[in-house]
């Protein structure tokens, strides 16, 4: 049990002290703690109740779990912002499940100006036919159209849309209106025509939602084919803005080739803000669900496709080595095995220029990686390349039937191998990719303990450490302490009201949720419950960003 705290000197140090009791505290510092006092931006004890009465004074601000979880906050390791509060505002079309149904959802939208959609998947519609061009611009009585599939690799948009974007002449333009690669960029970027206001107020729906779910840092996945350097620039800004309301940490990542190191140098100049490195959506290739993402072997429901390869190796290659004589993170986003394929040959080739010590120091890393073989995991590890996985692909598109199996055939099962990764050593970190999957953290942590592949299931404790600890981590952060709640750590956290708590022990099996205390690990929600743990508040470095009105209700 740990003693109490040492008061601090009258005078000295933060004025704000809070003290959480009467609850359960994720620590390693004491696995049976039920309270935690936080001084400023830093936790400051954790212990037991009782040690906890024996320090609460008037002073002090006590909050009253009523038995709530406090735990380490959620950072999610791949987001946008821009585009995840533009989705929030758009037409929400997850759950349509029929052509007929998306032109009724366009029909019935309001407003003047571009119709903005998010969020079909064809792969779950009993017909997967898509309405053509014509269609979308009778629905919309002329207005342009633009309805982003649920990947955000391919669209549907209008005629009116094509014409004034200057689709018709780029690679991916397809007169039914379903467009790809370059001209999917370009209509997405002719939607895309916004102030500083407007972008500003999109990050802050986007913050705002992340904060409410437990979200107390989010990797922001800028690139130019994405979105412009000022949209970074204002994403970024969100952590120094001085009299705006607190928000969740942006992590700021930038996705542009560097061929050389003066190239990366420049770039770093001209961007104007510290990155975090020059990785994240610089696309290797595209996804499986736009049939972009490269594969060795065709589609399996498109017998001529292969995919999209948008970088050579000799490019990937002079990245990685720029960025690594720098010891700064490069990397990709890479979905297929061909992809991948090609990262690592240009991993070897970078290793080749500048050694591969510095490849390894600068701690590279590579997005989404849903297709790695065995050879390529053991090389993955080789380089200690991070990977940035998303598990709600895994529990939205794997498994019998759906979107996985569809287009690979039993390529599926081999999808997203958590369990593998870990074995092996490859460092490993998760995000939502939002707007392509939603902002919920625990759902995300279920989806690790009921992947479609029993033997690629990870604990509990490893899933919830590869969405709060390991994000920091992959991220290079400066504070070693971030990511969890011991004396002398970031208040950064999370209060969870939860239906039931457990512990999680390894007894061979994937998974097996005990109640025994002597297990001697921090409790976790069950997630067997059929509901999510409801967020009550959201701290980060001291610096409350949510409260739900039951918190000190």
């Amino acid at each position: 049990m740990a003693d109490a705290p040492a008061r601090p000197p009258e005078g000295t140090g933060p004025s704000k002290v809070t003290l959480y009791r009467n609850g359960s505290v994720y620590t390693a510092a004491d696995p049976f703690a039920t309270a935690m006092l936080v001084d400023g931006d830093t936790v400051a004890w954790v212990g037991s109740e009782q040690a906890a009465a024996s320090i609460a004074d008037s002073s002090m601000d006590i909050i009253d779990l009523r038995g709530a979880l406090v735990a380490p906050g959620f950072v999610d390791s791949h987001a946008h912002l821009t585009e995840t509060g533009i989705a929030l505002d758009s037409l929400q079309l997850g759950g349509v499940r029929s052509a007929r149904e998306l032109l009724d959802a366009v029909a019935a939208s309001g407003g003047d100006g571009a119709v903005l959609g998010h969020g079909w998947d064809e792969s779950r519609w009993d017909n997967p036919t898509l309405p053509d061009a014509g269609e979308l611009e009778r629905a919309a009585a002329g207005r342009p159209v633009y309805l982003s599939r649920v990947d955000v690799h391919s669209a549907l948009v209008s005629p009116s849309l094509m014409a004034s974007a200057g689709l018709a002449e780029l690679d991916g333009y397809a007169p039914g209106g379903h467009v790809k690669r370059q001209a999917h960029s370009a209509a997405r970027q002719a939607t895309r025509r916004l102030s500083s206001a407007a972008l500003q107020e999109y990050q802050r729906r986007a913050l705002d939602e992340a904060a409410a779910n437990g979200y107390v840092a989010l990797a922001e996945m800028g690139a130019p084919k994405i979105s412009s350097m000022e949209d970074l620039r204002l994403a970024a800004g969100w952590n120094d803005a001085a009299g705006s309301r607190p928000a969740p940490e942006v992590l700021p990542y930038w996705g542009q080739l560097t061929p050389m190191a003066a190239d990366a140098e420049a770039l770093l100049a001209e961007l104007g803000i510290r990155v975090r490195g020059f990785a994240g959506d610089l696309n290797i290739d595209g996804s499986i669900g736009s049939r972009t993402a490269s594969l060795r072997e065709p589609y399996a429901d498109a017998p001529e496709e292969i995919g999209t390869t948008y970088l050579s190796v000799a490019e990937a290659a002079a990245h990685l080595a720029a960025c690594s004589v720098l010891g700064i993170q490069g990397g990709f986003h890479v979905i297929g095995d061909a992809g991948l394929d090609a990262a690592l040959q240009a991993l070897d080739e970078a290793a080749a220029e500048v050694g591969e010590q510095r490849v390894r120091a600068a701690g590279h890393r590579f997005e989404h990686v849903e297709m790695a073989d065995a050879d390529a995991i053991a090389r993955l590890a080789k380089y200690s390349v991070t990977v940035s996985a998303q598990p709600a692909f895994d529990a939205a598109w794997g498994g019998q039937g759906r979107l996985y199996e569809q287009r690979l055939g039993t390529r599926s099962r081999g999808m997203n191998p958590f369990a593998s990764f870990y074995s092996a050593g490859v460092p490993i970190c998760f995000g939502s990719d939002s707007p392509v999957t939603p902002l919920r953290p625990w759902s995300s942590v279920r989806a690790c303990l009921e992947h479609h592949n029993a033997e690629q299931r990870i604990s509990a404790r490893a899933a919830f450490l590869g969405h709060t600890r390991a994000g920091w981590r992959a991220a290079r952060y400066e504070n070693p302490m971030a990511g969890q709640l011991v004396p002398g750590a970031p208040a950064s956290f999370a209060v969870w009201e939860v239906d039931e708590l457990m512990v999680q022990v390894a007894d061979g099996r994937v998974q097996s949720w005990s109640t025994d205390p002597r297990a001697r690990t921090p409790l976790l929600p069950a997630l067997d419950t059929g509901s999510d743990p409801r967020c009550l508040q959201t701290v980060r470095n001291g610096l409350e960003l949510f409260s739900a009105e039951a918190l000190r209700g």
